[in-house]
């Protein structure tokens, strides 16, 4: 069974920048297709940035588009998610999780699509 972990957050004030990390504490992500999720404090989550297995195809919610890449080192088996020009609106327990790659370049979209989920780390935008 894959299990996920996320690392990388904090506390960040407006305009900087933090990078998040997915690894696979058993398993590899290596087959999967892999999406980043924001939880805001009392909303639902939401998918912000999925990458196919290839790592050729990604994909962004708009309220990130411009600022957050997704990217994915296949020789550490780690799916990052660089995100810079952070706003308070980003504030949120962020989630990795894994899709089955029905292609190399098949890239997910909905949260019902995902099998595996991390713990989520925090991210706290804030002056």
């Amino acid at each position: 069974q894959l299990q996920l972990a996320e690392s990388g957050g904090g506390l960040v004030q407006p305009g900087r920048s933090l990078r998040l990390s997915c690894v696979a504490s058993a398993g590899s992500l290596d087959p999967w297709a892999i999406g980043w999720f924001r939880q805001a404090p009392g909303k639902t989550r939401v998918e912000i940035a999925s990458i196919s297995t290839s790592g050729l195809r990604t994909k962004y919610d708009d309220s990130v588009k411009g600022r957050f890449a997704i990217s994915r080192d296949i020789t550490k088996s780690t799916v990052f998610l660089q995100m810079d020009d952070l706003k308070p609106k980003d504030t949120g327990v962020y989630y990795c999780a894994a899709a089955t790659g029905y292609s190399s370049s098949w890239v997910p979209d909905g949260v019902d699509l995902y099998d595996y989920w991390g713990q989520g780390t925090h991210v706290n935008v804030s002056t």
